[in-house]
């Protein structure tokens, strides 16, 4: 492989697609997402930064496109540098007790079952050098997060397990918390918030990133 790769699922808009913008000059990034036209307009921000992506629009809990994603990035690569995972299903906030069963059941799909299976997916192509990058903010326990807490802590879990496994062997396995910031998802959470007081995605990425990857 002569060239860096960061895959990263979940980059339409907030955290994924600010890291992408902020690891593209120094990456070919592949953009995981389900919206094509957001997939687009990243496309265009990383072009006008001098990077070059490709676009993956496709549900992560899709095994089947995720699998063949995954070999194709080897067989055209044959290695991922980085892969961010930042794709979350946000149920709206409701009572334990009044949890909608579709977004309990699509929390599960997207934030536990999902990760579980992407992982032994993308390990292969990290080997023992690369980086996974996972992100925490710590919504387990909080009244009406019932949904996205409990999934999003399982998820965590699962990350906080494999890096201990890896701690010697590698890949390298960061769980961060990002600092709350001024996305679309944050919006719908606490719509009454004062934004101007969150952190903006591209300045949260670039913290991040020199936590994850000082190189």
């Amino acid at each position: 492989m002569t060239q860096k790769i960061a895959l990263i699922t979940g980059a339409t808009r907030g955290l994924g697609a600010a890291l992408a913008e902020a690891l593209c000059q120094t990456h070919h990034i592949v953009a995981v997402g389900r919206t094509t036209g957001a997939l687009e307009e990243l496309d265009d921000r990383i072009k006008a930064l001098g990077g070059q992506a490709t676009l993956a629009p496709m549900d992560i809990t899709n095994m089947d496109a995720m699998a063949q994603l995954c070999r194709s990035i080897y067989d055209r690569w044959g290695a991922v540098d980085i892969w961010a995972h930042t794709a979350i299903h946000a149920a709206p906030l409701s009572p334990a007790n009044f949890i909608d069963q579709k977004d309990w059941d699509k929390s599960v799909a997207c934030n536990v079952t999902a990760t579980g299976k992407l992982i032994p997916f993308v390990a292969p192509l990290l080997g023992d050098t690369g980086t996974a990058v996972f992100f925490d903010d710590a919504r387990a326990g909080t009244k009406f997060f019932g949904a996205y807490g409990a999934t999003k802590a399982a998820q965590i879990a699962l990350a906080q397990s494999w890096a201990a496994e890896t701690a010697k062997t590698g890949p390298r396995v960061h769980v961060l918390t990002p600092a709350p910031m001024a996305t679309a998802t944050r919006a719908r959470f606490f719509p009454g918030e004062d934004r101007a007081a969150l952190a903006q995605p591209r300045e949260e990425a670039t913290r991040l990133l020199k936590a994850f990857y000082p190189d």
